[in-house]
């Protein structure tokens, strides 16, 4: 019988050697028969040089079965990787009805638990998906499901008289939070600019009849963004509602633009981007000059897995929430401060700013 190891869950090497090896996830109940440890789930690892058998916990690294053909689904992937946040998190943007989570939605939302995540907002990006969200909040029952309900500009060209009514009687739910995704986004301009601003004006309008915050996006479009919030009196002293630009990766002029305007601002993955093409260093310079009372964290999952996840092979190629605690990791560091007290000063701003339940996070 193949030698048994049981070794912590960072690391899995073959006896007397320094060469790491994979894993594989199974059951206690598999466990057993090999007269291991008392975790309640374990990684296998085979060496196919030596025939040596390895157990560890499910954490371990995975790089030599991989390189064999041997490949992990993505919710193994994000277990390998996960931390646990010091202290109740709420991610203020995740695609969750999005196509990517259909097969796996509720291990997802456990996962988030498990991480600490202890409320999620459901980005609408259309009618369609708002109303999807709208539908997953009120058939999850057991986790904090919040929504927003709008039009994301890359879908203004599809707006018509209907969609300002629809987005009214969903912004009614009690667990619509924020009228968006809207804004403007000039960079690919899949709606024409001329329609974005538009559609984006009129939700503006819309957040301020029904007093619901705005989850904003701009890229590439700082001038009329600017000129639309201005001109419905967002960010002057007598503004009645919130915005927050979500996912935000400007420059310093661009900080100070949204900072003005007296919006709250989103911190995603992309600030533990190590790519100096993607300009994550200076996006972590930037967030100190942040008032702790707007800053905010989110996954905006599917997209934007952290990059600090290391190795590349073990970093999962879809986000979800239960990896927040890694942007919360890149944030503190940027901030010179601890986690936990991170976690909590950006959970008791998004709690104020979307007005969720004191219960959430206690």
């Amino acid at each position: 019988m193949p030698q048994v190891l049981v070794l912590t869950p960072s690391t899995v090497y073959v006896a007397g050697t320094s060469k790491q090896v994979h894993t594989y996830s199974f059951q206690l109940e598999e466990a057993r028969s090999l007269d291991v440890g008392a975790e309640s789930v374990f990684g296998i690892a085979v060496d196919a040089e030596s025939g040596m058998l390895a157990v560890c916990g499910a954490k371990a690294c995975i790089d030599l079965l991989s390189a064999q053909g041997a490949t992990l689904g993505v919710g193994e992937l994000v277990r390998n990787c996960m931390r646990k946040s010091p202290a109740p998190l709420i991610d203020i943007g995740v695609n969750l009805v999005d196509h990517a989570f259909e097969k796996d939605r509720a291990e997802v939302i456990s996962r988030a638990r498990e991480a600490g995540v202890a409320a999620i907002i459901v980005t609408g990006c259309t009618v369609a998906s708002a109303t999807a969200a709208r539908d997953l909040c009120e058939s999850v029952t057991d986790f904090p499901l919040f929504f927003t309900a709008g039009v994301h500009p890359h879908n203004a060209k599809d707006c018509d008289e209907s969609t300002l009514q629809q987005l009214t009687e969903l912004a009614k739910h009690e667990r619509c939070v924020a009228i968006g995704e809207c804004g403007l986004d000039f960079n690919r301009n899949f709606s024409p600019p001329e329609v974005q601003g538009q559609w984006f004006d009129a939700q503006v309008k819309l957040a301020l009849q029904l007093q619901k915050p705005l989850f904003m996006h701009c890229r590439d479009a700082g001038a009329r963004f600017a000129e639309i919030l201005s001109q419905a009196g967002i960010g002057s002293s007598s503004s009645s509602i919130p915005g927050v630009l979500h996912c935000f990766t400007g420059n310093s002029e661009e900080l100070q633009q949204v900072l003005g305007l007296g919006l709250c601002v989103g911190i995603t993955g992309w600030v533990a981007d190590d790519r100096p093409e993607r300009g994550g260093a200076e996006l972590a310079a930037l967030l100190s000059k942040i008032p702790a009372d707007r800053l905010m964290i989110e996954t905006d999952a599917p997209y934007l897995v952290p990059r600090s996840i290391q190795p590349s092979k073990a970093r999962p190629n879809r986000n979800e929430p239960a990896l927040l605690p890694h942007v919360l990791t890149a944030v503190a560091a940027a901030l010179g401060q601890g986690e936990e007290e991170a976690a909590m000063r950006t959970t008791a701003v998004a709690k104020a700013f979307f007005r969720l339940p004191d219960s959430i996070g206690s």
